[in-house]
């Protein structure tokens, strides 16, 4: 076999971007992306310059790894503004300096301000403020609370940051005519098992609630696991195996859809030119990935054998772990859009009312430091609330 011979291995590319070039630049090493086990989705950016070019642009969230992807894709576009809002200091203030500098060496991007805000979207005065400055014509919502383990253990911080700082931004655009709202959501919102896939269920629900009332266009983006963003498996994975192993997963038949940074930033891009009456985008991301084939490919990619050089060894499912993840509710109806890797879920009739009841009631467990299951349990039962809700109204939909 090849790995006796202790060769490096690499992988030929082939594509548009590299069409011109040498046979050498085309030789890479081998990366997460072809784990995947498909081709790396291409999305049609040519209607995003409509809502981008000339615009003032906010993101929120936009030091973590999608955010500041997205902000990277959004610079292309030539917004007339950038106000990146992110509690993390540090790596909002390298991107700043990273976007600073290409405005600086490359005269296409010499127009474009760059605008860094320290901010949390827990503190409504504090965006009411920043809006105001701002004045934004579009914002991505990427801002969010995601590890699953660490909200389990503390949903207060989850419905703190999730579900109201999110209803601090939706409140802020409609109050500053933002005119398209995109929310960054996950699979883990459908039939949630855990605090976090809850509370972005929730905010998906909030987002609908508004759907066409007002002059603000609402949508949300709901994908699964993120390769190489900050937490997730591919660099946990490398570094067990860097050390020798053994590589940790939580149950060797758990399943997830993958996609790159690059195609998540692009997703949300295209869905934003989609967005209207709080419809909910999905991209097709092909069949689901077996962890342990994901662990096991790339011991081998590192030149080891599974099992003989590197272990593999179970942990145990983690509380509110799903074994498998899902991208639509069974209730949901979904269309392809204009792009065929793009599916639209209608926007679903929500009761207001009752949504702002269960918000008050989730916010008083909150604020009165309930027990956590009590949050968990109250937080649920919004969802659960909804739903009836919504069957009613379709039911009597003539």
């Amino acid at each position: 076999m090849l790995k006796d011979l202790k060769l490096e291995m690499k992988i030929m590319r082939y594509g548009e971007e590299q069409s011109e070039g040498s046979v050498a630049s085309r030789i890479k090493d081998v990366s997460a992306e072809d784990l995947l086990g498909r081709g790396q989705i291409k999305l049609d950016q040519k209607e995003v310059a409509s809502y981008l070019r000339g615009k003032v642009v906010m993101v929120t969230g936009a030091a973590g790894s999608i955010g500041s992807q997205l902000v990277r894709e959004i610079f292309r576009f030539h917004p007339q503004k950038l106000c990146l809002v992110d509690i993390n200091e540090n790596d909002l203030y390298l991107l700043e300096r990273e976007l600073n500098f290409l405005c600086e060496s490359d005269e296409q991007y010499k127009a474009i301000k760059v605008v860094a805000i320290t901010a949390s979207i827990r503190e409504k005065e504090t965006l009411d403020e920043i809006f105001a400055g701002c004045r934004p014509s579009v914002v991505f919502h990427a801002a969010a609370h995601k590890h699953v383990p660490l909200m389990e253990a503390r949903p207060q911080e989850a419905i703190k940051n999730n579900i109201f700082g999110t209803r601090n931004l939706m409140d802020c655009a409609i109050k500053y005519g933002v005119k398209r709202f995109i929310l960054i959501s996950t699979d883990k919102a459908v039939n949630p098992t855990n605090v976090m896939g809850a509370t972005k269920r929730v905010t998906e629900l909030m987002m609908q609630a508004h759907g066409s009332k007002t002059g603000t266009k609402f949508a949300a983006v709901r994908f699964g696991n993120v390769l190489g963003s900050n937490g997730s498996v591919i660099p946990i994975f490398k570094a067990q195996i860097e050390k020798g192993g053994p590589v940790t997963l939580t149950h060797r038949d758990i399943e997830r859809f993958f996609m790159t940074i690059p195609e998540a930033a692009q997703l949300v891009l295209q869905a934003g030119y989609y967005a209207a009456d709080g419809d909910i985008f999905v991209l097709d991301m092909g069949k689901p990935v077996k962890i342990l084939d994901l662990a096991e490919n790339l011991i081998r990619l590192a030149g080891y054998e599974p099992y003989v050089d590197i272990d593999i060894i179970e942990t145990g499912l983690r509380p509110g772990e799903k074994m498998f993840e899902e991208l639509f509710l069974s209730s949901e109806t979904h269309t392809k859009t204009k792009n065929n890797l793009i599916y639209r879920k209608r926007h679903q009739a929500v009761n207001q009312a009752l949504l702002k009841s269960s918000l008050r009631k989730l916010w008083h467990v909150v604020e009165t430091s309930a027990p956590p299951e009590t949050m968990r349990l109250e937080l649920f039962k919004a969802i659960k609330q909804t739903k009836r809700v919504t069957k009613k109204l379709k039911v009597q939909k003539p």
